[in-house]
């Protein structure tokens, strides 16, 4: 019976705790899940709680249509995300920043990432070109200086954390431009080309499926 109110006071229906554990144990269990729905950012648990959007009825891939959109607005998740998307694909078609966006989401479900959009974007970022994205370790200032550029992409960033878009790239989680060709593309999945990107699912993904 503890074990059960235990489970049901944490709330969002994640209690794991085996049905043969003792009390010790289940407390145990249920204070490591609670240090981890802590560090989730509130833009993660208000995806993990709300039920999935799966109507993308009216949605278009143009300037136009985002051009009609409410001006976005968000938290620490969403700008990171729209500066992500500034940086390295304002110059991409709309469908094209979509894709951009959906992979960095499914980089933060994979579990073979870090599980928030700011962490995944800023991976490896202090070590001068060894970072994820080549924006956050190239050395130049990250300063927006297109505000009607980042005001398109913020929109695209707004709706792909709502999970108001399609998806695009069957599970990619690594893009690179067809200006370059790296080592990794060899070896990984192709499994779209939108615009100048072409997007790819790891091998690992591959091999569970």
């Amino acid at each position: 019976m503890k074990i059960l109110l235990l489970c049901s006071a944490l709330a969002f229906g994640l209690c794991t705790v085996p049905a043969s554990a003792s009390e010790k144990e289940a407390l145990t269990l249920l204070k490591t899940e609670r240090q981890g729905l802590q560090s989730l950012s509130q833009d993660r648990l208000q995806a993990m709680i709300s039920p999935p959007t799966t109507s993308h009825e009216g949605m278009q891939f143009t300037s136009a249509w985002l051009d009609h959109q409410p001006k976005a607005e968000g938290g620490n998740e969403w700008r990171c995300l729209a500066e992500a998307l500034y940086f390295e694909a304002r110059g991409e078609t709309v469908k094209g920043q979509f894709a951009v966006a959906e992979v960095i989401m499914n980089r933060v479900k994979s579990g073979r990432f870090p599980g928030s959009v700011c962490a995944v974007i800023n991976q490896g970022t202090g070590k001068r070109y060894q970072c994820q994205f080549t924006y956050t370790c190239d050395g130049n200032a990250e300063k927006i200086r297109e505000q009607g550029a980042f005001n398109r992409v913020a929109k695209v960033a707004r709706a792909v954390l709502d999970g108001s878009a399609p998806k695009l790239t069957s599970g990619a989680t690594h893009y690179h431009t067809t200006a370059v060709n790296p080592r990794w593309s060899k070896v990984y999945t192709q499994t779209a080309r939108i615009g100048v990107h072409l997007f790819y699912r790891d091998t690992y993904r591959t091999a569970s499926n």
